[in-house]
């Protein structure tokens, strides 16, 4: 028994010091008011609810989840991930059926009255044969 103890010691010591950082970055979360261009689908407004998952999220990396609601066609559930201003997210169509999923990546800033938002360009491999379109969001205040 006392020799397991300093190695148990060290094994405890060894896991606490590979704990992640908090979270340091800034904090995204709200609901943005949105409007989009779809290649296929063409011009549609819709809103997008990002969360942080704070247990997900360390030093200047965020966990996020995700959800865009656009009248008409659905919700779109997924995740997103951000560095510094760069936001990456994943969504996907409730109805499967349809292979409306996708990948965007946007980058946050501030418009010229101080409002939050993020222009994002999105990509689409299956929906109707491959699609692509952008989107701009700006936080509701």
């Amino acid at each position: 028994m006392k020799k397991t103890l300093p190695l148990l010691a060290l094994l405890l010591g060894t896991h606490a010091a590979f704990a992640a950082p908090a979270f340091t970055g800034q904090d995204y979360s709200g609901i943005y008011d949105c409007t989009g261009d779809d290649a296929h689908e063409g011009k549609y407004t819709g809103t997008v609810t990002l969360a942080l998952v704070r247990t997900q999220s360390t030093g200047k990396y965020g966990a996020y989840q995700f959800r865009l609601e656009v009248p008409g066609y659905g919700t779109y559930l997924g995740e997103a991930a951000t560095e510094g201003d760069r936001i990456a997210m994943h969504f996907a169509l409730k109805d499967q059926t349809t292979k409306d999923y996708g990948t965007g990546i946007a980058t946050m800033s501030k418009d010229k009255s101080g409002r939050l938002g993020f222009r994002k360009y999105y990509y689409e491999p299956e929906f109707k044969g491959g699609n692509y379109g952008t989107e701009d969001c700006l936080l509701r205040k």
